[in-house]
């Protein structure tokens, strides 16, 4: 996230009236609603995760034990039986 100047996009008279609250300060100011994105919209993270946990769940099934899933994924055993959870209830 980069900082932008409130005196080079604001009128002067709302950043006065900013200062009254808050003066010197950061301040965060959050998306509309109707601006906010869904996570993994702007990367391709949720569709390879999603792979992933599918490759998990597929050796799972193949007879692959969890404590060889957390070698080869490189995941706690809590996340391997997460994605097991998960999956085995969305068959």
């Amino acid at each position: 996230m980069s900082y932008i100047k409130a005196n080079n996009i604001l009128p002067d008279e709302l950043v006065e009236l900013i200062q009254e609250y808050i003066d010197g300060e950061y301040i965060y100011i959050p998306k509309k609603e109707s601006n906010k994105k869904a996570w993994g919209t702007n990367t391709n993270t949720k569709p390879e995760l999603e792979h992933r946990n599918n490759n998990i769940f597929n050796d799972y099934i193949n007879g692959i034990k969890m404590d060889e899933l957390t070698k080869k994924y490189f995941l706690s055993i809590k996340s391997i039986q997460r994605i097991i959870y998960y999956k085995k209830k969305s068959v």
